[in-house]
């Protein structure tokens, strides 16, 4: 599993709730950094769900309906 936000590259992200994401599709695990400043690790996440969050047209919206609560998850 990847060890922290630094192994991956971060993608900047137009929301106002998340500020960035990126993806280790080594491992399947998506980080997102909320605009508050928090880091989160999502566990199982595959690539297309990662690609479509990261070009959603809402990113948050997107982040909301797939993502949260549907993968373990872990601050970092």
């Amino acid at each position: 599993m990847a060890r922290s936000i630094d192994d991956v590259e971060m993608v900047p992200c137009i929301s106002s709730n998340i500020a960035q994401v990126g993806y280790s599709e080594e491992d399947n695990t998506l980080f997102v950094e909320f605009t508050s400043g928090g880091v989160y690790q999502y566990s199982g996440v595959d690539l297309q769900t990662y690609e479509n969050l990261r070009d959603a047209g809402s990113v948050g919206g997107y982040f909301a309906r797939s993502i949260r609560g549907s993968y373990p998850s872990r601050r970092v």
